[in-house]
């Protein structure tokens, strides 16, 4: 309640005979019952103007009372003001003729104002050093510890979760294995170990950047038992895994805006890296950007490198991803132009591995043919597609009154049981629906 100023004595219009006579060198006397069953009658019936309470900061109904912040669940109805939250989920821009017309317009913009060939060949050569003057200038303070992962993500619960006292004592109920690829200074790693209560986990951060590692292995909780940081190329191709990971024997890859930082032409060598290293039934936690993505849209002359594939300011490049890409990408079905396509020019392309927002469609980039199934001569490449959904947000700022359209792709593939390779035996997962579905999951196949 807000406060209320009571008007001195002098100030009130009381009856003379009501009130005790003062000068300046006499103490003023106590108030008499009279007096102050007036003030008490004035304070009941005279209430300060009131101003509505914003419906953002009522906590039933701004929804932001909980940690990690359950997504997705901030629907943007008729009636509602756009300006009245900071956020809103599943809106999608298409809704919006002007923000629409704008996207258009800047596509076709980008395309005409390509990346020089020159530009294309010295930013394509050497990415990874683009990536080390990156973690060279930002350090560990670019992005924000990923607390939602598990929320997310269950199986990441599950791999993290204590051991009953017939696994710990069990000796055929090996340790459990996460493998982060663009791991960049630890804000997935990091988070996970803080949550961790398997004394059996093992966590290996890699990323493409050297300096990247380096930022890892200097943080006060790396202990290099628990979690161990290499520098490694997603899209190696000779197919060498990270030192000490052996084929098979991961249970969980984490793709946190890591496949955007590929070139098209390494996605196929990308999916038989993380194939060789997940064991049968693990999994791949997968989120990056999307199409039409306001991170995309607002791109300017010089960066667009081809179709959906552009270069930051900063030299380090990013994909934006459509929803049915992604699944033939992962499942197999995939288009024979991009997948498994030698890079073009003078020198090989190597890979980078990716970063998220300062802070997180269709198929076919087209004209290929489609390849039923991705064959590798030993072994068909399938992942089976869990979950996956476009994950879209309306940001607003409300005292400037824009509106900004972000976009992310998230999923999980799972690699099937009868892959050929026998899986080792791990904690058994829990089957309860909170960890089938998620508490929190932004996409929430439910939902998107």
């Amino acid at each position: 309640m807000a406060n209320i100023s009571i008007p001195s004595l002098d100030e009130l219009s009381l009856n003379d005979s009501t009130r005790e006579p003062t000068t300046a060198n006499t103490p003023t006397a106590p108030p008499t019952p009279a007096i102050l069953s007036e003030i008490q009658n004035i304070a009941t019936h005279v209430q300060p103007p009131t101003v509505p309470a914003h419906r953002s900061h009522d906590p039933s109904n701004n929804l932001k009372r909980s940690d990690p912040f359950q997504f997705g669940s901030r629907y943007l109805e008729e009636g509602d003001s756009i300006f009245e939250f900071n956020a809103w989920d599943h809106v999608d821009p298409s809704t919006d003729p002007l923000y629409t017309s704008y996207t258009a317009h800047q596509l076709a913009f980008q395309r005409t104002h390509a990346v020089t060939p020159f530009d294309a060949r010295r930013f394509a050569t050497h990415p990874d050093k683009w990536w080390d003057k990156f973690y060279t200038h930002n350090t560990s303070h670019f992005f924000k510890d990923r607390k939602w992962l598990r929320q997310e993500f269950p199986v990441l619960s599950d791999c993290t979760r204590a051991r009953t006292a017939a696994e710990a004592a069990d000796p055929h109920v090996g340790r459990n294995v996460i493998l982060e690829v663009g791991a960049g200074a630890g804000n997935t790693a990091f988070p996970i170990l803080a949550g961790n209560e398997n004394p059996r986990l093992v966590i290996h951060a890699c990323d493409f950047s050297r300096k990247a590692v380096e930022l890892i292995r200097a943080h006060e909780a790396y202990d290099g038992e628990r979690i161990r940081a290499e520098v490694w190329d997603l899209a190696d191709a000779t197919e060498t895994l990270p030192p000490g990971v052996e084929p098979g024997s991961v249970d969980v890859v984490v793709l946190i805006f890591v496949f955007s930082a590929l070139s098209p032409e390494q996605w196929g060598q990308a999916v038989k890296n993380v194939w060789r290293a997940l064991k049968p039934g693990g999994e791949v936690c997968f989120r990056d950007y999307g199409r039409g993505d306001l991170a995309q849209v607002r791109f300017k002359k010089g960066r667009w490198l081809e179709e959906n594939f552009y270069v930051r300011g900063d030299g380090t490049r990013v994909y934006f991803f459509d929803e049915e890409e992604l699944r033939g990408i992962w499942t197999g079905r995939v288009s024979a132009d991009k997948v498994g396509r030698e890079p073009e020019g003078e020198e090989e392309m190597s890979s980078s591995d990716g970063r998220d927002e300062a802070t997180e469609e269709k198929a076919g980039a087209g004209g290929g043919t489609e390849e039923t199934i991705r064959d590798t001569g030993a072994e068909i490449l399938a992942f089976e597609a869990v979950s996956l959904g476009v994950d879209r947000r309306l940001l607003v700022n409300r005292q400037k009154q824009l509106k900004m359209y972000r976009c992310w792709m998230q999923g999980r593939f799972r690699k099937p049981e009868s892959s050929g390779m026998a899986p080792r035996k791990s904690i058994p997962q829990s089957t309860d629906a909170a960890s089938l579905q998620g508490s929190g999951d932004r996409i929430n196949i439910n939902r998107s």
